[in-house]
């Protein structure tokens, strides 16, 4: 079985010498990772570098993760390959009481600002990288610098110009029903 690269084991740092630790792993992604028109494919090979600093009963992890996407451009239906990188801070806990300092305080349950707990010793970064992606990569994905070389897509909605008139090929087989 493949390992998941966005697991890590945090022991080592919990009971060490309260050094930061900086571990790199690489591995099939376990779930697709993106937004519709671009993403990490699931089983797509993701490099993911993760500083972990301890905090009494609980650590920071500082990563990254990189990847070849896999999407289309939304104007030429181009296939889009572009290497990327994504950048998390995340907290984990390992005790009810890590930031309150109480165990009986439950005021902040279902917020949605929650602490991610340390499960068996591990933590697993593939939500925070999930939420991250969906903040930063683009739903609407085009070429960069832009579509190059393809004069018969014609401008975006809004964009006036002497090429405005053409169909675009995406749609062409509606005009029959004009």
């Amino acid at each position: 079985m493949a390992t998941n690269p966005f697991v890590f084991d945090v022991s080592g740092v919990i009971n060490g010498d309260g050094l930061p630790e900086t571990v790199t792993q690489t591995g099939p992604s376990p779930s697709r990772i993106g937004p519709e028109m671009i993403a990490i494919p699931e089983g797509r090979d993701v490099e993911v570098e993760a500083t972990i600093i301890p905090l009494g009963s609980g650590v920071m992890v500082d990563a990254t993760a990189t990847a070849v996407l896999e999407g289309q451009c939304v104007r030429c239906l181009k296939e889009l390959t572009p290497t990327e990188t994504l950048r998390i801070s995340e907290v984990f806990s390992n005790s009810d009481d890590f930031i309150t300092g109480d165990a009986e305080v439950d005021e902040d349950r279902g917020s949605g600002d929650e602490i991610a707990r340390i499960v068996d010793n591990t933590v697993d970064l593939e939500q925070a990288f999930v939420n991250e992606a969906g903040l930063d990569w683009p739903f609407n994905p085009t070429c960069q610098p832009e579509c190059a070389g393809d004069t018969d897509v014609p401008a975006p909605d809004g964009v006036e110009g002497e090429d405005n008139d053409l169909i675009d090929p995406r749609w062409a087989g509606l005009e029959k029903f004009l």
